[in-house]
């Protein structure tokens, strides 16, 4: 078959859709050398951040900002079909929530990875809401198949785009094979260092600063449960909508030297910041996947992690869950995780099995099948 596919989160944004599709990219690659695939990036100047690629992947710059896809195809609609950049394909694959327009016959696949903007509207700009709102609806309809990071974002599909369920496939992400656990002395010396962490334990957490990650109710657990011991809290991630009430909450509790943000963290540090950390704390009010429990599982991490969508399903009974709502059930977590050994003990083994069950090879393998089923493909 040929595949055409859209790649240009993996180079432009610094989240977890960008590590998903790089992931997937990657594993797709190492387990399919027969499909011809047709990949294009949208991007002003060309970019290294994706995998090594054999040769059976073309790769297609467009040397433009994204903004001018989504401009032409989603605001303006107009009808340039996608075989423009990748030239005549069997199946079309967009994994970022959109899909452009196609020559007649060629079936659309479409990747969402969760409808927060639906269900938690302070998660986004009024601006990019609406637009979300209009877009993603009008691609989920038009797409002939769907892939959904979980079962919890395929229920939102059903239930609030009355998506026919046999329409929808359930793909979850993986575990990349450098998340293991780092025990090395200088190289988690290494990471402390270059993320101004210095020599105290931590908590940490990871993804981009905005509301939906309830950032600030875990500021004031911290606080109560730990503010006054050596610990620090570190969060990791760039600067996203409403950022500000994050930092506010900082300097309203005079934690300045005790909340640490460092700002984006490069994928290769991953593995020896989750190793260093005492807790890794995933507080979100909804995920898609929450790609860093899993992560972090996979380093021999304890994970606190909420009981909102999706995390039960994908944590299991791997990680300490708590209402995110509720400040003292997420300070009573941080305290019992940082001071009950028998329970990090026990979570740290549940987690590395809980860890082995995501994994990128089985991912790539059932999109595989479902290029050959939507590709009409023996």
């Amino acid at each position: 078959m040929r595949i055409g596919l859209e790649v240009t989160a993996a180079v432009s944004q610094g989240g977890g859709i960008a590590r998903y599709v790089r992931e997937l990219l990657r594993a797709v690659a190492a387990a399919d050398n027969e499909n011809d695939y047709r990949i294009f990036y949208a991007s002003p100047k060309p970019t290294h951040h994706l995998p090594p690629l054999p040769e059976n992947f073309s790769v297609t710059h467009l040397p433009f900002h994204d903004i001018w896809l989504a401009r032409v195809w989603h605001r303006l609609r107009v009808p340039l079909p996608v075989e423009l950049f990748t030239g005549s394909i069997d199946v079309y694959h967009s994994p970022d929530f959109t899909l452009p327009p196609r020559l007649p016959g060629t079936p659309g696949l479409l990747t969402v990875h969760d409808l927060s903007f639906v269900t938690d509207p302070a998660s986004a700009s009024p601006t990019l809401r609406s637009y979300l709102q209009v877009v993603v609806r009008r691609s989920v309809n038009r797409a002939s198949h769907i892939l959904a990071d979980s079962e919890a974002t395929k229920t939102d599909l059903v239930e609030l785009y009355s998506t026919p369920a046999d329409k929808i496939t359930v793909l979850y992400a993986g575990v990349g094979p450098s998340f293991t656990p780092v025990r090395a002395p200088e190289q988690l010396a290494a990471v402390r260092r270059r993320y101004g962490i210095g020599n105290a334990p931590f908590i940490f957490s990871i993804s981009t600063l905005q509301p939906r990650k309830n950032y600030c109710r875990l500021i004031e657990a911290f606080d109560i449960a730990l503010g006054k011991t050596d610990y620090m809290l570190v969060l990791a991630g760039n600067k996203g909508w409403l950022h500000k009430e994050i930092f506010d909450e900082v300097r309203r509790r005079n934690l300045k030297n005790k909340v640490l943000f460092t700002g984006f963290v490069d994928d290769v540090d991953l593995p020896a910041l989750y190793s260093a950390a005492e807790v890794m704390a995933y507080p979100s009010l909804y995920e898609g996947f929450g790609l860093p429990v899993v992560e972090s599982m996979a380093c021999g991490t304890p994970v606190l992690a909420s009981t909102a969508p999706c995390l039960p399903e994908i944590a299991g009974n791997a990680a300490f869950l708590v209402n995110p709502y509720d400040v003292k059930a997420i300070a009573d977590g941080l305290k019992r995780l940082t001071q009950d050994t028998l329970l990090r003990s026990e979570l740290v083994l549940e987690g590395f099995a809980r860890a082995r069950q995501f994994n990128w090879e089985e991912s790539a393998s059932k999109l595989l099948g479902v290029y050959r089923n939507i590709g009409h493909r023996p």
